[in-house]
């Protein structure tokens, strides 16, 4: 009877361990069927911790993160509490200087706030290269294995002039020479590869100027593109760090190159130039009253209700021609950037999260939800609008490369502005008041002032 009664007991245990094992043990992160609809064994990755993430409500919407991190959540077994909003930089600042500050943050360069700018002048921002050699979740496969050519190195992913990252790209935007794509093909104009054959192009169509632009500040994605067919990554990396040796001789091919397509601007172009203006000159080039003008993949949405337009006009996108023959092609594309603050007290999961955008699933869930396109190929192959797609199109080319990034992070100098001497003196070039090699010594005179700057920290 004894052991009768041994029996029972011990197979009572065993049934309760069963049922045991088949709910959630929140304490480990094991999942059930019972709380996800399926079986799933072992342990997430991240169970129980929690990570913070503060993301600007821009013009792609908040809906595809929200997305993204439900699936991040659902994969990692981590909760994510994310604050969005249109002003973000007010949400969050009191966090940064309690010493609270959200552990991610979709927070880009160039804001007017600059809070970004702020966190990596204090070293705040977290080292994050390793991100991009770890396996995604849910996949097998790495960022550096998906990213698009180009899309990290520069000096905005790698701010501080060396070999690590920083600030992760997302929503990729790609620039180059936007034109009439109906003025060319079989038995029609020839698209130029290089500046010589853009600068022929001058009469070839009537009443068009070869170039204008909307203002000269549009050159900021123009000689970015010019500087890597020069010299590639390693001469960009030099001229957005401030060596003004460089910008003195190495970058000559640049301004001469560009020189050259501002001597066939059209006369319009400089007194419209402004902001007031700047759509009547890009309206040149829907009328056919200029051939080609550096703009983003924003300038079809912009000027959908403009009027005048030529019959049968249809938006082009075009890779920066090449300053002579055989050189590589490049297109600048802007995008924005996440990082993690260096106080972070959850890294892997922060680094994690990162990974993460760059997954398909990322990808499908922003293009779906705003339309954003991550840096990956796979983002590019799910745009669904023939118009959109084409712009993108142009990035996967063989021999068209990317650049990204902008002039490293540097003291101010007061009365020296690198980037005005280097795009706003393009009017002067362009209605003749300046020579090239004046435009040129220009910007080496203000790179040197900043030289000196951090020379003197």
């Amino acid at each position: 009877m004894a052991k009768k009664i041994i029996s029972l007991l011990l197979a009572l245990v065993l049934v309760l361990s069963l049922v045991a094992c088949s709910n959630t043990n929140k304490e480990t992160g094991k999942e059930t069927g019972k709380e996800t609809g399926k079986e799933v064994s072992g342990d997430l990755p991240f169970s129980g911790k929690t990570l913070t993430f503060a993301g600007l409500e821009g013009g792609y919407g908040v809906d595809g993160w929200k997305e993204v991190i439900k699936k991040f959540e659902e994969l990692s077994g981590a909760k994510v509490e994310a604050t969005f909003s249109q002003q973000i930089e007010d949400e969050v600042s009191p966090k940064f200087l309690s010493g609270q500050a959200p552990d991610v943050n979709y927070i880009s360069l160039s804001r007017e706030a600059r809070l970004t700018e702020a966190q990596l002048a204090e070293k705040q921002v977290l080292d994050i290269t390793d991100a991009f050699d770890a396996k995604i979740l849910g996949e097998d496969q790495t960022p550096n294995q998906k990213l698009l050519d180009g899309s990290l190195g520069g000096s905005t992913t790698n701010p501080y002039g060396d070999d690590k990252v920083y600030l992760a790209p997302i929503n990729l935007a790609p620039n180059g020479f936007f034109h009439n794509a109906s003025l060319f093909g079989e038995g029609k104009l020839t698209l130029p590869k290089t500046i010589d054959e853009l600068v022929a192009l001058e009469g070839k169509q009537e009443g068009a100027a070869v170039y204008t632009y909307p203002v000269a500040g549009y050159h900021d994605s123009v000689i970015p593109a010019l500087i890597s067919q020069v010299g590639g990554q390693e001469l960009y990396t030099k001229l957005m760090n401030y060596d003004s040796k460089a910008w003195e001789t190495e970058a000559t091919p640049v301004f001469e190159a560009l020189g050259k397509i501002l001597k066939h601007v059209n006369k319009n172009t400089v007194a419209q130039a402004n902001g007031e203006s700047f759509t009547q000159n890009q309206l040149q080039v829907m009328k056919n009253e200029s051939l080609f003008m550096p703009n983003g993949t924003w300038v079809a949405n912009e000027m959908k209700d403009a009027e005048g337009v030529a019959e049968g006009f249809q938006w082009g996108l075009l890779p920066v021609p090449a300053y002579k023959e055989g050189a590589d092609r490049y297109v600048y594309s802007f995008n924005e950037q996440v990082w993690v603050s260096a106080k972070t007290k959850e890294p892997e999961l922060a680094k994690a999260f990162i990974t993460f955008l760059y997954s398909d699933f990322a990808a499908e869930a922003f293009q779906n939800n705003g339309g954003a396109v991550i840096p990956t190929a796979k983002a590019i192959e799910l745009i669904k609008d023939p118009l959109t797609k084409s712009f993108y199109d142009i990035l996967s080319s063989d021999d068209v490369k990317i650049v990204s990034g902008g002039f490293a992070q540097a003291p101010a100098v007061e009365g020296v502005s690198v980037t005005d001497a280097l795009y706003e003196t393009i009017n002067s070039v362009a209605n003749g008041d300046k020579t090239v090699e004046e435009w040129q010594a220009d910007v080496v005179k203000a790179v040197k002032a900043i030289e000196e700057a951090k020379a003197a920290q």
